[in-house]
Parts: structure tokens; C-alpha cells; sequence
């Protein structure tokens, strides 16, 4: 996984890890490590909405 990841990249590759599980596209001996994989994206995501959202309550703000 590269550095710093846009929000579009992280959650495309979630959904492709999500994917396969649903599948059965993963060996049980892989399974850890896409669960560990997926977790990391998830904070990524996580991480950006958050900052997108103080973004615009700090834009709004701004405009009272």
C-alpha cells in the first residue's frame, strides 16, 4: 500500500478486498492479512471523511 492514499483509492480497494471475501476468493491462511489490509483502509477513510467534515463545518461557520 502506497504512502498517502486518496480516499477514492483506499475505498476502491476496500471494496475489492470486501469483494473477494464475499466470494470465497480468500484462503483461510489469507484471510488475516486482508482483514489487517482492510482495517488499515478503514481508517484511511475514516480519517479523511473527518477531515472533510471539519472542513465544511469550518466553512459554514464562516458564512454566519
Amino acid at each position: 500500500m502506497k504512502e498517502e492514499l486518496t480516499y477514492t483509492e483506499a475505498f476502491g480497494q476496500l471494496q475489492a478486498i470486501v469483494k473477494r471475501m464475499e466470494d470465497a476468493d480468500i484462503s483461510v491462511d489469507d484471510l488475516a492479512d486482508h482483514i489487517k489490509q482492510a482495517s488499515k483502509l478503514i481508517k484511511i477513510c475514516k480519517d479523511k471523511l473527518t477531515k472533510i467534515e471539519q472542513e465544511v463545518n469550518k466553512n459554514i461557520a464562516e458564512l454566519s
